[in-house]
């Protein structure tokens, strides 16, 4: 395993497409990224389910990846150990990025690195310069997906994948990603998302093709309050991941 030294996060770029509420509320939490028993308990659940979605399409291991919105590095560390040449991570929450290349670094984890810059801004410096790009969980907290799905299609190279997953909008998954999730199960804080900015199935299929993205196939999770354990489904009525191809000039 490749142990050289973790790149410094570039702090020098400038917010755009964001939400600072939604920065800040990540920011307060920043220090418990990596603890399986906080708030992002359910984001390490899932991460399995991600990780086998994302390389079922992208063939992780020898590509090098984009992870937007990749937070404290869950996800960005996982597509790491399962072999990608190259991983790197971009947020805009900087105590978030601290965290994420600290737990790099203890873990010896020499292929990724982060940054903070947003997607728009690296679409712009480095078009067509990765095989694959991830955007997971972050769609529904910023105030114009459409920009990000554009970016993340520009930053791929043609014929390489691109990767989304967000949350439906309809009254099933108000009930359980709102009311159950963060009110009776309590698995996150309340307040950490917003039903007016979930996006439907069709309104994320019809961005991709506005971004030059052929939808490959989908797939949703689902979580049992017995077991305490997310499945994956055929269903997307709630939580639910897509994998796109971006067209060939």
């Amino acid at each position: 395993m490749n142990t050289q030294p973790q790149k410094q996060a570039d702090l020098s770029a400038t917010p755009v497409n964001v939400d600072t509420s939604e920065i800040d509320k990540f920011s307060q939490l920043a220090h418990k990224w990596w603890d399986k028993n906080s708030e992002f308990k359910p984001l390490h659940d899932i991460n399995p389910l991600r990780l086998e979605f994302i390389d079922n399409y992208a063939h992780l291991a020898g590509k090098n990846i984009l992870d937007v919105g990749c937070g404290g590095g869950i996800l960005s560390e996982a597509m790491a150990k399962a072999g990608a040449s190259s991983v790197t991570g971009i947020d805009l929450a900087k105590k978030s990025l601290k965290i994420a290349q600290l737990h790099a670094l203890q873990e010896q984890i020499g292929n990724v690195s982060y940054r903070m810059v947003s997607v728009e801004d690296l679409a712009a410096e480095k078009p067509a310069s990765f095989d694959a790009v991830t955007c997971m969980e972050m769609l529904e907290h910023v105030p114009d997906p459409g920009s990000v799905v554009r970016a993340c299609a520009q930053l791929v190279r043609p014929g390489g994948i691109a990767c989304f997953s967000t949350i439906n909008r309809n009254t099933k998954s108000y009930l359980q990603a709102i009311i159950a999730a963060e009110y009776i199960l309590k698995l996150m804080p309340q307040g950490t998302h917003d039903h007016r900015k979930f996006i439907t199935p069709a309104e994320l299929a019809r961005l991709c093709r506005q971004a030059d993205l052929e939808w490959l196939g989908s797939s949703g999770f689902t979580y049992n309050p017995l077991t305490r354990r997310y499945h994956p489904t055929n269903r997307l009525d709630v939580n639910y991941m897509i994998a796109c191809r971006r067209r060939m000039d």
